[in-house]
């Protein structure tokens, strides 16, 4: 069966099956089943359940709580604890860094603290069990002003660093890069990074931009494994930063190297153009937290989102997704020269506003799981902001993160082929997706769309996508472990047309055929590209394609065929009606400015025009009821109706 006759037979299938669709397109469903917190400060963690049940408790002693606390597989906690250190004393610095196992067990206790450095904020658990972490490194004020600071006080820089732990407080530095080794500064030619231009060299960092003690303030991390690299976000400086993890400690140090070429230079940045002096516009970011690439197993996989704690002035936080630019291994830097996107894909306004802190995490099925952590509010959304699960702690709590039940307990995530019976069809065509499980378990289904906009729990829904759709579904076995699929359909039809009003006559966007509705109802003989609206109301078109696929409805067009002049009106004649094919115009003064006669028929399609025309000849027409309209410029003078008798 060739593609049009499965076309065809799609359009085709009963209404029973739409009203199917109806019956299972459900609300959105909540995704997972326990939720990981651990308040800052406390020596307690939590996993609750989406009935807000404590599902575990680890009791962590003495070790409080610094910033983030991840869970890893078989059931073990890296968590950030707190140091005393009386240097620095700074918002997000901890010190310390523990895995934890189930019951409680520290397995491995690193501490990183003196008055010259010490950790803070994020860390990330790598798929091979290291972990990045964010620390800080004090700067001399000989230090920064050999690197042609104009400033002179000491300055609390950033390092990453890789750490393999060999034991319970043992550990490998396995890799390391530092912020400092990728300054660029055009005040002074005497000193180190010196260069005329800074927005020429968007790969390295101003020395003199904003600059303070606590000068950059980094606060999350986020590895992405297909790239090998490494996601930075900034609270001061409103900033995203992309680095090569590819590269060895020593080219990380260096502007070569690396999957990337470039060493541990910047390989993209975004949210502050100004921080480069580049073009762009003012930063989105107001108290930036916690950057992160969207999974591979979530819609819109590959975009990077980060949390914007000010999004309105102290009034409401959101949720900023926005697409990298990536080509390969790097990122296009289109003439500007600011580094693309113009603007975010999308921004998600949150329940409130939350001072600081805070992240997001964005799930399979679409939902997003949220913590506010000023407020100690964590909650979880659907895909069109539907709130679905709530937990309110008793303090504040910089992170929350979900997990399956599958990834807790253990178990074989379940298997399922996942197509569409036909993946090519005209707007609005019904088809059936078909999803065979693996295995004999029971099993529940939760559906999606990008767009959004469809959800189901049926095995085998019917969709009728207005445009080129992936459907997402997430499959459950009955022991709680999951898979997440996707399909595409693809919707071969013409775009949706548009409609534009010139003068007395609607018309619309090019197609093959064409067909006018008056208030959703089909004109008969309506068929042409254009057509002269005869009343006021409600025009719409559809169109079809060569393929014989029909478009979706255009956007209605409101006329109003009111506001004439009846003085102007009343001096204008058009005789004699009825017709026997010569119709006359007369004026008082057909001297005065030119004016447009147009003759449409009783289906609105324009028979005739002439530019001051005092006679017209219709004796070639079918005799029936037409229209007269009298335009002088931009406006309609009158619209006469007639009868032609011959």
């Amino acid at each position: 069966m060739n593609g049009m006759s499965r076309m065809k037979m799609s359009r085709s299938l009963s209404l029973l099956l739409l009203l199917l669709l109806c019956l299972g397109s459900l609300k959105a469903q909540q995704w997972g089943k326990y939720t990981l917190y651990s308040e800052n400060g406390s020596n307690r963690a939590y996993l609750v359940d989406t009935t807000n049940t404590v599902f575990h408790t680890w009791n962590l002693g003495n070790a409080q709580t610094g910033y983030s606390t991840y869970l890893l597989p078989g059931k073990i906690l890296c968590r950030s604890v707190q140091t005393n250190n009386s240097f620095f004393q700074g918002g997000g610095v901890h010190g310390r860094i523990q895995k934890v196992d189930w019951n409680g067990t520290v397995l491995w206790d690193y501490t990183h603290s003196s008055n010259t450095y010490i950790l803070h904020h994020d860390h990330c658990v790598l798929p091979n069990g290291n972990v990045l972490v964010i620390s800080y490194e004090v700067k001399t004020v000989a230090e920064v002003i050999a690197a042609g600071c104009t400033q002179s006080y000491e300055i609390h820089s950033e390092k990453v660093m890789e750490l393999e732990p060999t034991g319970l407080n043992t550990q490998n530095v396995v890799w390391e890069w530092h912020l400092w080794d990728h300054l660029v500064q055009n005040a002074n030619p005497a000193k180190a990074n010196y260069e005329t231009s800074i927005v020429a060299h968007p790969e390295r960092l101003n020395v003199n931009y904003a600059t303070s003690e606590d000068w950059i303030h980094m606060n999350g991390i986020d590895y992405n494994e297909a790239l090998d690299q490494i996601v930075l976000s900034t609270h001061n400086l409103n900033e995203v930063y992309v680095i090569d993890h590819s590269t060895t400690t020593a080219e990380a140090a260096s502007h070569a190297g690396g999957n990337s070429g470039k060493g541990g230079d910047f390989l993209y940045r975004w949210g502050n153009p100004a921080a480069y002096q580049a073009g762009g516009g003012p930063s989105v970011f107001e108290v930036l937290h916690d950057a992160h690439w969207i999974p591979q197993d979530c819609p819109n996989a590959g975009r990077l989102v980060a949390f914007n704690n000010d999004w309105t002035t102290m009034t409401q936080s959101s949720i900023i997704q926005f697409e990298p630019p990536v080509n390969g291994y790097l990122y296009t830097l289109n003439p500007g020269p600011a580094y693309g996107p113009t603007t975010y894909s999308d921004r998600r306004a949150l329940n409130g506003w939350n001072s600081n802190m805070g992240n997001s995490q964005q799930l399979p099925n679409g939902n997003t799981l949220i913590c506010m952590a000023m407020l100690g509010t964590i909650y979880e959304i659907g895909p069109t902001g539907t709130t679905l699960w709530t937990r309110q702690l008793n303090g504040s709590c910089s992170q929350a993160f979900r997990y399956t039940d599958c990834y807790i307990n253990g178990g074989t995530p379940p298997t399922a082929l996942v197509t569409a019976l036909i993946d090519s069809v005209c707007p609005l065509d019904s088809v059936q997706l078909d999803l065979i499980p693996g295995g004999g378990s029971n099993y529940t289904y939760t559906w999606s769309s990008n767009p959004s906009g469809f959800s189901s729990t049926l095995q085998n829904p019917i969709v009728t996508p207005s445009i080129t759709s992936v459907y997402h579904v997430t499959v459950t076995s009955d022991g709680g472990c999951s898979s997440s699929h996707t399909v595409q359909v693809t919707v071969v039809g013409p775009p949706r047309p548009t409609i534009t009003f010139a003068q007395d006559t609607l018309h619309a966007s090019t197609a093959t055929a064409y067909q006018w509705f008056f208030n959703g109802v089909a004109i008969p003989g309506a068929t042409d590209n254009f057509y002269v609206p005869t009343q006021s109301g409600s025009y719409t078109v559809v169109t079809t394609a060569s393929n014989g696929c029909n478009s979706v409805a255009s956007l209605p067009r409101v006329v109003t065929l009111v506001g004439i002049d009846l003085g102007l009106a009343n001096d204008w004649t058009v005789y004699p009606n009825p017709s026997n094919g010569t119709l006359r115009i007369s004026h008082p003064d057909l001297t005065g400015e030119a004016f447009v006669v147009s003759v449409a028929d009783a289906q609105g399609k324009r028979v005739s025009i002439a530019l001051n025309a005092e006679e017209l000849d219709l004796s070639i027409l079918h005799n029936g009821m037409y229209f007269v309209s009298i335009h002088q410029g931009d406006q309609l003078i009158t619209t006469k109706k007639i009868a032609l008798i011959r």
